[in-house]
């Protein structure tokens, strides 16, 4: 069986030395992920952003950059390709249909600060964001992440 790819358009959104990102909890377990989705045929990367972001979060955004890559080769029916977007936060949205995520259960602000041992996943997305949002030098290209690696907490 082929797998297809998936292009994921996600938000990396930085207020006040705070990341926005969804608050997930299946029942057993509480983590965080970044806003965003499946990138629609037609559809450019950064316009993906903004329309994941405003139905996730009920917030404008403008992507400014790419910052990172990382895929997901393995956990799922496809081949996840999560192209990361710095955004400037604009305003939030009032009035927006929320389209959550299965099992979302709210928004937080993470501390960049402490981001290398909070449950943000993909993991290694972690350190790389502290290092961008401190200016020091950082990869854009992390490479797989799937279910089972170890925590990224350095």
């Amino acid at each position: 069986m082929e797998r297809r790819i998936r292009n994921s358009a996600k938000a990396l959104i930085i207020k006040e030395g705070k990341m926005a990102v969804i608050r997930i909890n299946d029942g057993e377990d509480e983590w965080f992920i970044m806003p965003g989705g499946g990138q629609e045929s037609g559809e450019l990367l950064s316009e993906a952003v903004r329309r994941e972001v405003a139905e996730e979060l009920r917030l404008e955004v403008e992507p400014k950059e790419l910052a990172f890559v990382v895929e997901g080769v393995q956990g799922e029916s496809f081949h996840r390709v999560d192209l990361v977007f710095l955004c400037e936060y604009i305003r939030p949205i009032e009035n927006a249909q929320l389209h959550g995520d299965t099992n979302q259960t709210g928004v937080a602000w993470l501390d960049i600060a402490t981001l290398n041992t909070s449950k943000l996943y993909p993991s290694k997305l972690r350190r790389q964001i502290m290092n961008l949002a401190a200016g020091k030098p950082y990869r854009v290209y992390l490479g797989n992440e799937s279910a089972g690696d170890p925590e990224v907490t350095e």
